[in-house]
């Protein structure tokens, strides 16, 4: 049984309030979250007021609920943004992918999606594989302290990769020519590639990792709340249905 459970129940005992009070020390659930033009397993979008929608507002909403405490959404254009507030204690749960610089910074819970990254590549360039990117002609750009950008500068041999602040950043360096390749995960480039007349996602990838679930380190009760929230948010189809509900009914749930 989730913790939320319990203490809904009414039995909370004195383990369970510390790790309520452990993960939302303010009384509200502030959660990090990252937008971008397009949506995907990872990133949420914004409508015409300014809210957001997607798979992880989803699970921040469900979470919010069962904890019965209102929920704030802190947007960021950017995985490392979320990073940088979750380890600050700025937000009580982000979602973003992980590497090993990520685990020296915060606590990750279960994975709900896995990534693989590769590139968006311009019509121009005649780029196919991954292989043809690496190469001393090709400017590549990815998204600033992301696991993504941190991937690709180690596989990279004979070319740089340049940082964007954003997702839109990034697609206008490509539109306007002064970037060959973008390098983000697979599932998030299919509507990128649509508004770039020509591109290509090329064959290949360079990093395999996980979209978790993120508390601020030395919280170790409020790590076990958000581990048990979504272990039992996968195992009740909550994930399975956030993700069919923002468009992506072929994306696996993670193990």
């Amino acid at each position: 049984m989730l913790l939320a459970a319990a203490i809904a129940a009414g039995g909370a005992s004195a383990k369970e309030s510390t790790a309520v009070k452990e993960l939302i020390p303010t009384g509200k659930l502030r959660v990090g979250i990252v937008f971008a033009p397009a949506a995907s397993a990872f990133f949420v979008v914004k409508d015409a007021h300014g809210e957001p929608h997607g798979v992880t507002v989803d699970l921040a909403r469900e979470l919010a609920k069962q904890l019965g405490v209102p929920l704030e959404f802190m947007l960021a254009a950017n995985s490392g943004l979320v990073t940088d507030a979750t380890e600050s204690g700025a937000v009580d749960v982000g979602f973003m992918p992980v590497d090993e610089e990520r685990k020296n910074r915060v606590d990750f819970g279960p994975a709900y999606f896995m990534i693989e990254s590769t590139y968006l590549a311009t019509a121009a360039s005649g780029m196919k594989t991954v292989a043809e990117v690496d190469r001393p002609d090709v400017r590549v750009v990815g998204i600033a302290n992301t696991t993504t950008i941190r991937a690709a500068a180690r596989s990279l041999k004979n070319t740089t990769i340049s940082a964007a602040a954003s997702v839109e950043e990034a697609m206008a360096l490509l539109h306007t020519d002064k970037a060959d390749a973008f390098a983000l995960s697979r599932d998030s480039l299919p509507p990128l590639a649509a508004q770039l007349p020509g591109s290509r996602i090329v064959d290949g990838g360079f990093q395999q990792t996980a979209i978790s679930i993120a508390v601020p380190k030395n919280r170790p009760t409020a790590l076990a709340y958000v581990t048990a929230f979504m272990q039992q948010a996968k195992a009740s189809g909550s994930v399975r249905r956030a993700l069919d509900k923002a468009g992506f009914p072929n994306e696996p749930v993670a193990p």
